[in-house]
């Protein structure tokens, strides 16, 4: 039984490392993209497009409650 364990240990151990770095490839291609587009598109446009979306999303603010 305790061969089982270790085989089935010893199989798992071996998928786990050989998929490992096939799955975190796109992952940091995808970072890396994000990263490059990020620096092409200078700050004050950024900071101009993130209070723009602020400014039409934020919430609506509270009624005053009248008695």
């Amino acid at each position: 039984m305790l061969r089982i364990i270790v085989w089935a240990l010893l199989a798992l151990y071996l998928l786990v490392v050989g998929l490992w770095p096939a799955a975190l490839t796109p992952i940091s291609l995808a970072f890396a993209g994000a990263g490059a587009v990020l620096a092409v598109i200078p700050g004050p446009v950024l900071l101009t497009v993130a209070v723009i979306a602020w400014l039409k999303h934020r919430p609506a603010p509270a009624k005053p409650v009248t008695a």
